[in-house]
């Protein structure tokens, strides 16, 4: 019999807080050009993570999210001096959580709460604190212990090991699908949300349990369990 899901491990950026929120700080700086900076930017954050895992050339994520903005606004021909790089780098310690979040966690604290992200401990903090939410987690887990990013298993496994759980009784809840490929290829039992309705990446892997929004997690959990005990 497998064992009931113990602890819920959740991806931070884009599945808790929304990335996209920089955009009112993009328009800000370079007006309308918001949408189209926030876009590049969180695409070459997440394709840097990956390339420099390839590499093997690690930098913390505060630095591959500097060097994305870099990138993006070289790309989309704006001009980003220290001052406005600055301003748009503090924006990412500051995301909005989704509507549904804080309430959410509320409602599954009879598990053992944890991030596991990209970010650095220091975004991390900021980002948790700054949407009311020190406290809730047991752990928040920075992939800068294993040097390399997701979808590593190394990073993966990082969760039965804080956490001191079996892996095969935590769950991992993230909205990007090649994190939830990387979790489950793993052996976690995963739920992707799926807020913009996309398709399923072909990556031979498929979530547990597929949600449209975090509100939608509690009852998602409670099919799991619910099958897992009566094989």
């Amino acid at each position: 019999m497998t064992s009931a899901i113990q602890a819920l491990a959740f991806d931070a950026y884009g599945t808790l807080f929304d990335v996209h929120s920089v955009i009112s700080t993009c328009n800000q700086a370079f007006p309308e050009k918001g949408p189209a900076l926030s876009q590049l930017w969180r695409a070459k954050q997440l394709e840097y993570t990956w390339l420099r895992s390839l590499m093997g050339r690690y930098e913390d994520f505060w630095q591959v999210t500097e060097s994305a903005l870099v990138f993006a606004c070289r790309s989309l021909n704006l001009d980003c001096p220290p001052v406005t790089r600055q301003k748009l780098m503090d924006a990412y310690l500051h995301l909005d959580p989704y509507p549904e979040v804080v309430q959410a966690l509320q409602s599954l604290s009879r598990y053992k709460l944890a991030i596991l992200s990209n970010g650095s401990p220091r975004m991390l903090a900021a980002v948790v604190e700054g949407t009311g939410l020190k406290g809730v987690f047991a752990d928040v887990i920075s992939v800068d212990e294993v040097k390399i990013f997701k979808p590593s298993p190394r990073v993966y496994e990082l969760a039965p090991r804080h956490l001191k759980i079996a892996q095969d009784a935590i769950g991992f809840i993230s909205s990007n699908f090649w994190d939830i490929a990387g979790a489950k290829s793993f052996g976690l039992w995963t739920c992707w949300i799926n807020r913009a309705k996309a398709p399923e990446e072909e990556l031979g892997l498929r979530p547990d349990a597929m949600i449209g929004s975090l509100a939608e997690l509690e009852e998602a959990l409670r099919k799991a369990d619910s099958s897992r005990t009566t094989r």
